[in-house]
C-alpha cells in the first residue's frame, strides 16, 4: 500500500488543521440542457405562428409540434431521419451560421403548416431570448461562482450567438468567456475545444470542471477535466445544477 501522506501538525507535534483548498479553478458549461432549455413547445409554435400574421388554436398547434419535434426542432430532439438533401448542413450545423440555420429551416419545411414563412419563423425562436428558459439555479449558481473567484466559459456546440442570450438575463457580466463551436471551428466531445475554453481562462484543464448533459459533455475527460453530466430536466424544472458549488467550492 502506497505511504499516505502526513497531516500537517503544530510545533507541538500535534495534529493541526487541514488546510482547505479549492479542487476546481475553473468551471465549464455546456449551454442547453445544462443552463437553459428551449420553450414548451406549442408555445414555440404559437410565437412562431404570431410573427407570421396567424392565430393557431391550441389543437392544431399541439398536432403541429408535435410533428415539427419528430422532424428535428433546434435546440430539441435530434430529427428522425435526415433528408439527403439536408445531409451535408446537418453535417455541418454546428461549424458554421448558414448551415445551422439552413439545416433546421429544412427540416421543418418538411412539415406542411400551411403558413407562409412559418419555418424562418421557428428558427428565429431559438435566436431570441424568449425562446428559451434559463434553468431555475442558473443565477444562483453562476454568482456563486464569480463571487468566489472561479472562472466559467460557456461551451456549446451550437451555430449562433448565445451573448445576446446572456446579456438579456443579466447574466453575461458572470461569464468570463464563450467557446462557441462555429466560432472555434471544433465540436464536443473533440477535446480541443475543452482545452480552447482551459486556454481562454488561463487555466489548467485538471483544475477544470466540465459541466453538461450528454455524452458528448463528457468528452472533457480526455482533455483531463473533471466531468458531472447532469440529468435531462424541462424547461424551469430544477435539473441538479447546484451539484457544481458542492464539487467547485469545497474545502
Amino acid at each position: 500500500m502506497p505511504d499516505q501522506p502526513e497531516p500537517p501538525r503544530d510545533a507541538d507535534g500535534t495534529v493541526g488543521p487541514v488546510p482547505s483548498r479549492r479542487p476546481v479553478e475553473a468551471v465549464l458549461f455546456d449551454f442547453h440542457g445544462t443552463l437553459a432549455q428551449v420553450e414548451d413547445p406549442r408555445a414555440w409554435v404559437l410565437a412562431a405562428a404570431a410573427t407570421c400574421g396567424v392565430e393557431l388554436d391550441p389543437v392544431r398547434a399541439t398536432a403541429l409540434a408535435d410533428r415539427l419535434l419528430t422532424a428535428g426542432r433546434a435546440g430539441g430532439p435530434l430529427p428522425a431521419r435526415v433528408p439527403p438533401g439536408l445531409a451535408e448542413l446537418w453535417a455541418d450545423r454546428d461549424l458554421y451560421e448558414h448551415a445551422h440555420r439552413g439545416a433546421y429551416t429544412g427540416l421543418a419545411e418538411t412539415v406542411d403548416a400551411g403558413i407562409e414563412g412559418f419555418a424562418d419563423a421557428l428558427y428565429e425562436r431559438v435566436l431570441v431570448p424568449e425562446g428559451w428558459v434559463p434553468y431555475p439555479d442558473t443565477g444562483e449558481v453562476l454568482a456563486t461562482l464569480r463571487a468566489a473567484g472561479v472562472k466559467v466559459a460557456v461551451v456549446s456546440n451550437i451555430g449562433f450567438d448565445l451573448r445576446p442570450l446572456f446579456s438579456a438575463w443579466e447574466l453575461d457580466a458572470l461569464i468570463d468567456a464563450y467557446v462557441l463551436s462555429y466560432e472555434v471551428g471544433r465540436c464536443k466531445p473533440d477535446p480541443g475545444i475543452f482545452l480552447r475554453a482551459c486556454g481562454m481562462l488561463g487555466v489548467d484543464p485538471e483544475q477544470t470542471l466540465m459541466v453538461g448533459d450528454t455524452p458528448a459533455d463528457a468528452g472533457a475527460v480526455k482533455a483531463g477535466c473533471a466531468v458531472l453530466v447532469l440529468p435531462c430536466a424541462d424547461a424551469g424544472q430544477p435539473n441538479g445544477l447546484g451539484a457544481v458549488l458542492d464539487l467547485a467550492l469545497r474545502g
